[in-house]
């Protein structure tokens, strides 16, 4: 098992990856568990194949539990969502020192990460992450959100929970889609900060896609550390540190706003089409070479990810999609910044970029090929 320490001055607490860890949920989460009654917070597809393993562990722990179930997709976090399950964690009676456990991808961590946020000034959760893009990404560093008609996860708070629990065994159900989307993310912490990483995913990326449990495991421990690294120096994305984690999403994140957040484009998908994006758009400005953009195109068509604009068959503009920009979060003073690549495992920060040349350029890419 790898246990890897997410260091928080005052909130630290550890992410597990191992197989097997549902089973021993009440072993590894005992100190959290005060009361009988455990409250749980589950997506709809996420319970049915893990519910029973991980009640099994609650029984036999002597605890009793609660259960709220999500369905899936991006229209649970929603006002509506958010509003439904604080009104159901009061009527658990569920104070601030309690733990409320989300089982299932990103929506749920998300929802049940920002309801316990803000239920009582704050209460605990614990994350069971059951997909590969929750497990390497979502779970770990505390943003949680929900969506709005303005765009996506523009209301949240960052609130970190007290444990996470990544079981290599929960990614064996994944459909075969959401475990390339999830890998997406895998990719991007090679692509943002780490040369040697992304060098290893070309020579055993296919091992980690097949399941093959040491390569899966190594992998998801890698890319949590990297992102454990990246949230001790940066909780808040105040520094900068953090924001090279958004490689890829403010391009995906449009992509995703184009197709209405639906399922035609999953939140992986946008973000690896998007690392094409940024990459070629670097290789635009000079910041690297054709051939070191043409490395990242071909690391996300090897994973089988959208890596062309143009095969998405959206009818629209470039200006349309770079519209859709200027509804993200991170705008700051009327700019809006990009994370750019100086080569492979140098992303950096790039502020004041032309949003009329960010316009052209994607119409050129959806006319392309």
């Amino acid at each position: 098992m790898a246990v890897i320490p997410v260091a928080l001055a005052g909130r630290s607490y550890e992410v597990m990856v191992a197989p097997g860890l549902l089973g021993e949920f009440a072993r590894h989460a005992e100190p959290f568990l005060r009361k009988t009654t455990v409250p749980i917070v589950a997506d709809r597809n996420a319970w049915d194949p893990h519910g029973r393993t991980l009640l099994q562990s609650l029984e036999t722990a002597g605890k009793e539990h609660a259960l709220f179930l999500v369905e899936p997709g991006e229209g649970s976090k929603s006002w509506t969502g958010l509003q439904t399950l604080i009104d159901w964690l009061l009527e658990q009676g569920v104070e601030r020192g309690d733990h409320v456990l989300a089982l299932g991808g990103g929506v749920v961590g998300d929802l049940t990460g920002f309801a316990c946020a803000v239920l009582k000034r704050g209460c605990g959760f614990i994350q069971l992450p059951t997909t590969l893009l929750a497990q390497v990404d979502s779970s770990v560093g505390g943003k949680t959100a929900i969506n709005t008609s303005a765009g996506k996860n523009l209301v949240g708070a960052f609130h970190q929970p007290s444990l996470v629990l990544a079981d290599m065994d929960a990614l064996c159900t994944l459909p075969e889609r959401e475990m390339r989307a999830g890998y997406a993310e895998v990719l991007k912490y090679g692509v943002l900060g780490d040369a040697d990483f992304f060098a290893w995913l070309a020579q055993h990326g296919s091992s980690v896609l097949a399941l093959e449990s040491g390569f899966l495991e190594e992998a998801v421990a890698r890319s949590v550390a990297a992102k454990a690294r990246i949230v001790a120096e940066d909780e808040r994305e105040t520094s900068g540190a953090r924001a090279l984690l958004n490689l890829g999403h403010t391009f995906g994140h449009a992509l995703e706003a184009e197709t209405g957040f639906s399922h035609s484009l999953l939140h992986g998908e946008g973000v690896a089409l998007g690392m094409v994006l940024a990459a070629r758009y670097s290789a635009r400005l000079g910041e690297i070479g054709s051939e070191e953009a043409e490395q990242v195109t071909a690391a996300v068509a090897a994973a089988g990810l959208p890596s062309e604009i143009a095969a998405l068959g959206l009818e629209c503009t470039g200006e349309t999609l770079a519209n859709h920009m200027l509804h993200d979060k991170k705008m700051d003073a009327g700019s809006l910044p990009f994370i750019l690549l100086r080569g492979i495992g140098g992303a950096y920060l790039a502020r004041n970029v032309d949003m009329a040349d960010i316009a052209a350029f994607l119409t050129e890419q959806l006319q392309a090929h």
